[in-house]
């Protein structure tokens, strides 16, 4: 199929989002599909994010869009976020009557109440609702998730579960020269992510745990909680064999969050053969219960002692079964493309009435 994908979070950016579209992508070309991928990076004018300039929003973009969708004549449409660019294209599909699909990806609600708590939950909710029930489906990454939203409202939600890549997440990097956290006290209980407020790391960073705690990522938390804790060491943002490293040498990963709807990350330290605390929470609660590979509880410092005790061969063996292939197999099986006599009938009239404005 030739598949259109229109997002707000897109490379350079570094995130689970952005991880799992990119690799998406990847495996859809190697399936022999063609991807088009309308991103803020192609030339738009944009502004940071508020509270978030690392993310940007495209403004002005409708032309623009409108011609990226003549060009390419899409059989299938998805709009991955509820940005400026995701917010136009819903108004194009919706006009120009072209089935599209979305998917739910972060828990956009909570992440605007905890920055800002005069905005309550329920409009955050209501502006979802609006966006996603308009289009033709909604993938969401756990049955945790599924239910949560349908208790809200949504509408055809349907399952896209996430993967992990096994050649670059692995245990063999563990001890390296003696590991990145060679000279820190052990065990070493280990935050990999975004340092921001929504990720909750404050419940981790309290903890009173043996050996030393460590914060790997950036963020608009990052400077703030470097002055209060003292006692944590903050390595900044990692990328590549060396973010690889950071999870394989931990001897527990702690994932404090409650407003991630998967966290990636988690599959990340398993394929590491790290296990992994965390509370009972949307994507933990999903991930974790069964697979030997960590420990989920309302007292996440019993969860992170807990996994100290853990196997890391069943860690790795957990995350094997979880591939970007058959995740990417979900996503497409997931898509609305237009019937065929349609869609030809549709595209040839618009180059048709392109063709008479000129």
């Amino acid at each position: 199929m030739r598949i259109l994908l229109v997002t707000d979070a897109w490379e350079p950016q570094v995130n689970g989002v952005v991880r799992t579209l990119s690799r998406t992508v990847d495996e859809c070309r190697a399936m022999g599909h063609e991807v088009e991928v309308i991103h803020p990076g192609l030339g738009f004018k944009t502004i940071p994010l508020p509270t978030y300039p690392d993310i940007k929003l495209a403004l002005g973009a409708r032309d623009d869009l409108e011609a990226r969708f003549r060009a390419f004549e899409p059989e299938a449409i998805h709009i991955s976020t509820e940005g400026t660019l995701g917010h136009v294209a819903r108004r194009i599909c919706l006009s120009w009557k072209l089935p599209f699909t979305t998917s739910y990806h972060t828990q956009f609600p909570e992440y605007v109440h905890a920055r800002f708590p005069f905005i309550p939950l329920a409009a955050g909710y209501a502006f979802m609702r609006r966006f996603h029930n308009a289009g033709n489906g909604i993938m969401v990454a756990t049955e945790t998730m599924r239910q949560g939203l349908v208790k809200r409202g949504f509408n055809n939600l349907v399952p896209w579960s996430r993967g992990v890549d096994t050649d670059q997440f692995r245990p063999d990097l563990r001890g390296i020269d003696g590991g990145v956290y060679k000279d820190l006290p052990k065990p070493v209980f280990a935050y990999v992510g975004r340092v921001a407020v929504e990720k909750n790391i404050e419940a981790f960073l309290k903890l009173d745990l043996p050996g030393s705690k460590v914060v790997v990522g950036p963020g608009p938390q990052l400077e703030e909680l470097k002055r209060k804790y003292r006692n944590v060491h903050f390595t900044g943002g990692k990328s590549g064999e060396e973010l690889a490293r950071h999870f394989a040498d931990a001897d527990v990963f702690v994932f404090p969050s409650f407003t991630d709807t998967f966290g990636l990350v988690i599959l990340e330290a398993m394929a590491c053969g790290t296990p992994v605390a965390a509370f009972i929470a949307p994507g933990p609660r999903d991930i974790i219960p069964g697979s030997k590979a960590g420990v989920v509880s309302n007292d996440l410092k019993q969860a992170c002692l807990q996994a100290l005790e853990l196997s890391r061969e069943d860690a790795r063996a957990f995350a094997e079964q979880n591939s970007w292939r058959a995740c990417t197999e979900q996503f497409v099986a997931n898509l609305k493309p237009q019937p065929r006599p349609e869609r030809k009938r549709f595209w040839k009239r618009l180059r048709r009435l392109r063709r008479n404005k000129g």
